[in-house]
């Protein structure tokens, strides 16, 4: 663990992480800032640790990692004086599923800097750990009306880690990201690596979303056999639907254009009936060319120029 070890401390004492056969934990890793869509990266990564037994084993040096101009913390004022700092954090906790495997959770800020050295001590720390699989945690807005089933995709780098979920399909260029790169250096450095991207209706992107918390817990269960709590986030997203179904149904002019969302999304899912490899099930897939349109839109607004790599 010595290369970059400036960037982060360990908290003794370090639980043993390894199940009863021997095998090493799966790392989740979801970090806030470059998109999070309906808050839902940082919906799962609070659920995990809330519901279950986390214990806090790294803490990054974010002074080395955060610019703090570009996202000010804040501080709480009260009356006549400041009263607390909401300080950034980016930490690893060693946490127990509900039958008690031990699985890892990065969570935090985005780093803004210094993105090789923290990704190789990510990378350094798993191998470390005997991480046997890592899993990447995103969300995007795109047109999809709230009444549709939640949907995510799913990338990976092997194919069979995602067999029977949906990937996006195409070749396309996309700005860089701190999660995407962990990815991607994981699997260089032999670590299997799935990731996973859930939709979140467009309108509904900046409050809270909790379909779009649900959809990536249930996928981290089914690729990493991991055994995580789903209750309270079903009744949170059927209550959060109810709620909203309630307040567009006294507005006619949202009303229509979500009935108007829907049948345009029902019309192209109908039109793209094709089977994609990756879902045996046959389900609809849009192409490639419109998947990828519809992304570079959303990350080109995420770059702050307006304008993607390609352009």
């Amino acid at each position: 663990m010595a290369r970059h070890s400036d960037l982060y401390r360990l908290i003794q004492p370090v639980p043993d992480l390894r199940s009863e056969d021997g095998r090493g934990p799966v790392l989740v890793h979801g970090l806030e800032g470059f998109s999070d869509a309906g808050q839902a990266i940082e919906g799962v990564t609070d659920h995990l640790r809330d519901s279950q037994d986390a214990q806090l084993i790294v803490e990054f040096d974010v002074d080395q990692l955060i610019d703090y101009r570009s996202r000010r913390p804040h501080l709480k004022y009260s009356f006549d004086h400041f009263a607390g700092y909401d300080e950034p954090a980016i930490q690893i906790h060693a946490v127990k599923d509900t039958k008690g495997a031990s699985y890892l959770l990065l969570s935090g800020l985005e780093p803004d800097l210094r993105w090789d050295g923290f990704t190789e001590s990510v990378v350094d720390l798993a191998g470390a750990f005997g991480v046997r699989m890592s899993i990447g945690l995103g969300s995007i807005p795109l047109g999809v009306p709230h009444t549709r089933p939640t949907n995510a995709s799913a990338h990976a780098s092997d194919v069979d880690l995602i067999r029977g979920f949906t990937a996006w399909p195409g070749e396309f260029s996309v700005p860089g990201n701190v999660g995407s790169l962990l990815e991607l250096r994981m699997s260089e450095h032999g670590i299997p690596s799935a990731g996973f991207t859930v939709h979140v209706p467009q309108y509904l992107s900046q409050t809270a979303y909790p379909a779009a918390v649900l959809n990536l817990v249930d996928s981290i269960s089914k690729v990493s056999e991991l055994d995580l709590p789903t209750g309270e986030l079903e009744k949170a997203a059927e209550d959060f639907t109810a709620q909203v179904n309630a307040q567009i149904s006294h507005n006619p002019e949202i009303l229509t254009a979500v009935e108007q969302m829907e049948k345009q999304y029902d019309e192209f899912m109908e039109a793209r009936m094709g089977s994609d490899s990756l879902n045996p099930g046959g389900k609809p897939l849009p192409s490639g060319d419109e998947i990828g349109a519809e992304f570079e839109r959303f990350l080109a607004q995420q770059s702050g120029d307006g304008t993607t790599d390609e352009e």
